[in-house]
């Protein structure tokens, strides 16, 4: 018998949660194979903060697309919006702050933080209504 899922394809935030994963995965296998001699400790642990970030929230993701089917303007589908875009904005902005040593990327980390709670919070919500 075929699923809802298999007539119209994953749930973005299934999809989201993939590509995070994936990325997260080759980050972290390229900083263990190929920056750990060339990042001071600090930029290390910043580099494994921004894998570990992004990994939690690749499942994070993958779980949301397994509890919630929803989609549109739902409080759901904002909630997963503001997972995978934080997510972005706090790792990424990471990689690029140890990558490029541009200072001026330091204030967008926390703006993908606050991302990420108000994704967790619309999750909490969601599961709360059902």
């Amino acid at each position: 018998m075929e699923s809802h899922i298999d007539r119209v394809g994953a749930p973005p935030a299934a999809v989201a949660g993939a590509i995070l994963g994936f990325f997260g995965v080759a980050a972290g296998a390229f900083g263990a194979h190929a920056l750990e001699a060339s990042l001071t400790a600090d930029q290390l642990h910043t580099f494994e903060t921004a894998v570990r970030y992004q990994l939690i929230h690749a499942l994070a993701l993958l779980a949301h697309a397994a509890l919630f089917r929803v989609e549109g303007g739902s409080i759901t589908t904002w909630s997963w919006r503001l997972l995978f875009g934080g997510t972005v904005a706090f790792s990424g902005s990471l990689y690029l702050l140890i990558w490029t040593g541009f200072s001026w990327l330091g204030p967008i980390t926390p703006l993908g933080g606050l991302a990420l709670l108000g994704g967790w919070l619309l999750m909490g919500i969601a599961a709360s209504r059902r």
